[in-house]
């Protein structure tokens, strides 16, 4: 029989594209979900397959976890509450998913005798932190109630390995981009929501100066990554206590600067439609808590997981381009995709 995998979050944006690869690997998968950011819609396909469960629920009620989680080999916990800017606006409920929700599963995880729970991170920890490449073990201050509940996720996880011999590995994900993710909403991420202008000739505004860097990583190298920690060998992923927590960068490790990205995306997309190419992007004050500079040393993953991302951001912006166009450019040119 396949091993069974619970995967947290899994109509949303990486959750979905988890679940479509364990799938066609012959895994049974349960997804949890309670549609609070995820789209049925990405579940599509993974509905059509008698070896996924969906289970709409809530990280943040107990129940709905310890039923998600039970006779699972794996949990993949993915489900948060994502963005910067809406952690500042309302700290309480990123704290409420991120934290108590994180909590609760890995309560779950080990009522259950889960195997191993790899869960999201993210390069949000590093705060101000002016360390480049940023590696694991040298962190900042937050500069969000994000980074805080992300931060608080991995003390809690390297407790529970350390309490209850639980094998907890966590991908600190730096910038993740590609097919799925939303290109709507007040925290759209930037990539989704510049093509989505640009397709409407619509110009991007970019805070500050433009020279903001981040390591763009593409959505396939994610599942990659997460595929490695659920599968690496117990006996090299034990730090100095004996017990199985580590952290992880899960990135390209290059950096790219705002204006980099804008002319990329212009680039690729004026291919589909030669009006793109004349966009000029819209520039705006800095946003309160944002990192000026982020780019990973992905070395401990490739040395511990085997992690080698066989997408470079480049590819990933192509692929990520042509898949917005498909979806997004049939609505704003229709007569084009009827031919």
């Amino acid at each position: 029989m396949p091993k069974k995998i619970l995967i947290t979050g899994a109509a949303g944006f990486i959750g979905s594209n988890l679940t479509d690869h364990f799938l066609s690997r012959g895994y049974e998968v349960v997804g949890l979900d309670n549609f609070s950011t995820g789209k049925r819609a990405n579940l599509s396909e993974a509905l059509q397959h008698q070896t996924f469960t969906l289970i709409e629920g809530d990280i943040r009620n107990p129940k709905d976890c310890h039923k998600a989680v039970k006779g699972c080999r794996y949990v993949l916990h993915q489900a948060a509450l994502g963005s910067v800017p809406r952690s500042i606006k309302d700290p309480v409920t990123s704290n409420e998913v991120n934290v108590c929700g994180f909590l609760n599963m890995l309560v779950a995880a080990r009522d259950a005798g889960v195997s191993r729970f790899v869960y999201a991170t993210s390069s949000s920890t590093y705060g101000d932190s002016e360390t480049l490449p940023k590696v694991e073990h040298i962190i900042g201050q937050p500069l969000s109630p994000y980074a805080v509940t992300k931060y608080v996720n991995e003390l809690y996880a390297g407790v529970f390995s350390r309490l209850y011999k639980m094998e907890c590995i966590g991908l600190r994900y730096f910038n993740v981009f590609g097919q799925r993710q939303d290109p709507n909403g007040a925290y759209a991420a930037v990539i989704p929501l510049w093509v989505k202008q640009m397709i409407r000739l619509e110009r991007p505004v970019i805070y500050g100066d433009g020279e903001y860097s981040r390591d763009f990583t593409y959505v396939l190298n994610v599942v990659e990554a997460n595929e490695k920690a659920m599968l690496a060998g117990n006996d090299t992923l034990k730090n100095g206590d004996g017990f199985v927590h580590q952290v992880f960068n899960i990135a390209c490790g290059g950096n790219t600067t705002l204006n980099q990205l804008f002319e990329t995306l212009r680039s690729n997309l004026s291919r589909f439609n030669p009006e793109i190419a004349n966009l000029e992007p819209v520039y705006g004050p800095f946003r309160t808590g944002d990192i000026p500079h982020s780019m990973a040393s992905i070395d401990k993953a490739r040395r511990l997981l085997g992690y080698n991302p066989q997408y470079s951001t480049a590819r990933g912006l192509e692929m990520a381009c042509e898949w917005y166009w498909r979806v997004i450019g049939s609505e704003c040119f229709p007569v084009l995709f009827a031919i």
